[in-house]
């Protein structure tokens, strides 16, 4: 069968590759499975339950959960029937779904638990549109969302729901999705049936999973970047598994052992540290044969082989590593941010393939991506363009984007949309250049800024490099029309506490260990190493630690983990005051 429309991609897995695990998700401590026959019928249901509680074409639902598979049935379900599924992030504020909530005119809204109930229910008074709440877990004066299902069983639209089906055009708006974003408010990226389809067609042929093979999800489902690659897990006949939560993600590898996750950078940085934190508590023999297939591993090129002491570090460290996420990982995707080379070098040089791309939810997202195809992977870039997608890099360095994948356009903001949208070409505002036929990001262009001597710094380029400091993890370059550059700097806590204890260093709080001399001066010194790699109006002159990291839940973070410089800076003026003596 063609697929074209959203909803087309289920009918196909079910056509062609058929499960019997094609979604799981814990319950009560037990996985509970649905096959792919199950779950086109609950999305039918879905359907039909919502055509009688009288949707229309063009009806806004919001879905507000934890990755779950009853996200799924919604997703497909309105689908089918052409409302307009609006995912939104758990963790924003009221003041967003306020906005979300009225912009979109949401209708019926779905939401996983008690504390969402509570953030809606305070909102909903000030939402005229808003008609009906459903809860996946059972909640107190919520309507569960299987009463839907009951009222399906009793339908008579089995003939609406197929006309409605056939009426939906692949050009037809399926989704918006409300981006993060790091300043104002949130804006709704329009996105097609033929947007998300045709990404997730060409995206089936880059991954190396099969057919019966394994998947974890756990990034946002909210999230263009996880959906598209819950897309091709279900065209492609791949079972998809929900992780409980963030927490738990290291024991539902070891119990689900997959062939393939989708993961953030810092994500990654996290469980490297851990490894290089675990090799470090070894005897000191095993240490130095581990610290040594390490060094190994992040001297890794594509296409050299390993040989026989390749074979050696495998056996001892690498296949311990690769046990430790399940055993069977074939690759894991990035995406949202940059990766640093060492990591990519690293886990490639274990045998764990980082597939690194690059998109925005107004592409849908992916543009590009580095593969395992022969010559389709290039360290320190974000791989080559997507087949069908066009980039081109305009003449003050901004990657623009054309293709089948690129956004119908901002809902209810036409101002913004003309301000990104040019004759079919979408302006990324990322900064970058093509190495060969390898596209390469530089920068944010509204992150670059000015000092005060008119000379540009990117500060992304070297927050990465300061990170690969095992003290550093997380870093702020701020310097806006300043004489010169200087960095926020939450220092990595746990491996702080274990260099303080080695060295006879009193370990009491984070608040008293960041004031410590011994401290500034350890992690000082990591900048001044690390600064020889950039030039001297880009080298960081001045630092402040900071005892708290930043969180999505303390506002500093985008629910995709990229920092919100201006609250940031904002929230640490008075540092930024003592830097600059102002």
């Amino acid at each position: 069968m063609e697929v074209k429309r959203n909803f087309d991609i289920l009918e196909h897995g079910l056509k062609k590759f058929p499960l019997d695990v094609a979604l799981a998700s814990k319950v009560n401590g037990e996985w509970k499975s649905y096959s792919t026959q199950q779950y086109k019928e609950l999305v039918d249901l879905v359907s039909l339950g919502l055509l009688e509680l009288g949707v229309q074409k063009g009806d806004k639902i919001a879905t507000i959960t934890n990755n779950r598979p009853e996200w799924n049935f919604i997703n497909y379900g309105a689908a089918q029937i052409g409302a307009i599924i609006c995912p939104i992030y758990p963790t924003i504020s009221e003041a967003d779904y306020k906005y979300i909530f009225n912009d979109a005119g949401i209708k019926y809204a779905f939401l996983s638990d008690a504390d969402l109930n509570q953030k809606i229910q305070a909102i909903s008074s000030q939402v005229n549109s808003l008609e009906k709440v459903f809860s996946f877990d059972e909640i107190k004066e919520v309507t569960h969302w299987t009463e839907l299902l009951e009222l399906a069983k009793n339908s008579n639209h089995s003939k609406e729901l197929q006309e409605r089906k056939s009426s939906i055009e692949e050009n037809d708006l399926v989704t918006i999705i409300y981006t993060s974003g790091t300043t104002g408010n949130p804006k709704g990226v329009m996105l097609s049936h033929k947007n998300l389809v045709s990404n997730a067609l060409e995206g089936i042929p880059l991954l190396p999973v099969v057919y019966k093979e394994k998947a974890l999800s756990f990034l946002p489902l909210c999230h263009v970047f996880e959906r598209t690659l819950l897309n091709i897990y279900t065209c492609a006949g791949i079972s998809i598994y929900y992780a409980e939560s963030i927490e738990t993600i290291g024991d539902n590898i070891k119990e689900v052992k997959p062939h393939i996750f989708t993961a953030v950078p810092r994500l990654i940085e996290k469980v490297y540290d851990k490894v290089i934190a675990g090799g470090s508590q070894k005897p000191a023999l095993l240490k130095k044969i581990f610290f040594w297939a390490v060094k190994k591993a992040g001297a890794f090129d594509i296409g050299v082989q390993p040989g026989f002491t390749g074979a050696i570090a495998n056996k001892l460290v690498y296949s311990k590593i690769k046990e430790g996420l399940g055993g069977n990982v074939k690759c894991i995707v990035s995406g949202s941010a940059a990766l640093q080379t060492r990591l990519a070098k690293f886990f490639w040089g274990i045998g764990i393939p980082i597939l690194e791309g690059y998109g925005l939810t107004e592409t849908s997202p992916i543009v590009s991506v580095n593969t395992l195809l022969p010559g389709g992977t290039k360290f320190g870039t974000i791989g080559k363009v997507l087949n069908g997608v066009t980039a081109k890099i305009a003449e003050d360095g901004e990657i623009l984007v054309k293709g089948p994948n690129v956004m119908m356009g901002y809902y209810n903001n036409q101002e913004k949309t003309d301000e990104v949208l040019n004759d079919g070409w979408f302006h990324t505002g990322d900064i970058g250049v093509f190495d060969g036929p390898y596209l390469k990001i530089t920068d944010r262009k509204k992150e670059m800024f000015k000092t005060s001597g008119g000379k540009y710094v990117a500060p992304q380029p070297i927050e990465n490099k300061m990170k690969e400091s095992l003290f550093i993890e997380q870093i702020m370059v701020v310097g806006e029309a300043r004489k010169h550059a200087s960095a926020f700097i939450v220092p990595n806590f746990e491996f702080l506490k274990q260099w303080c204890e080695k060295n006879k260093i009193d370990v009491v709080s984070s608040e008293l260990l960041i004031e410590k001399e011994e401290v500034k001066k350890v992690i000082a010194g990591e900048v001044d190493r690390l600064n020889q790699c950039f030039g001297k109006v880009e080298q960081i002159k001045k630092i402040e630690l900071l005892a708290k990291e930043w969180t999505v839940e303390g506002g500093e973070l985008t629910p995709t983990l990229k920092l919100k410089r201006k609250v940031i800076k904002e929230k640490y003026a008075e540092l930024f005051t003592r830097i600059y003596g102002e």
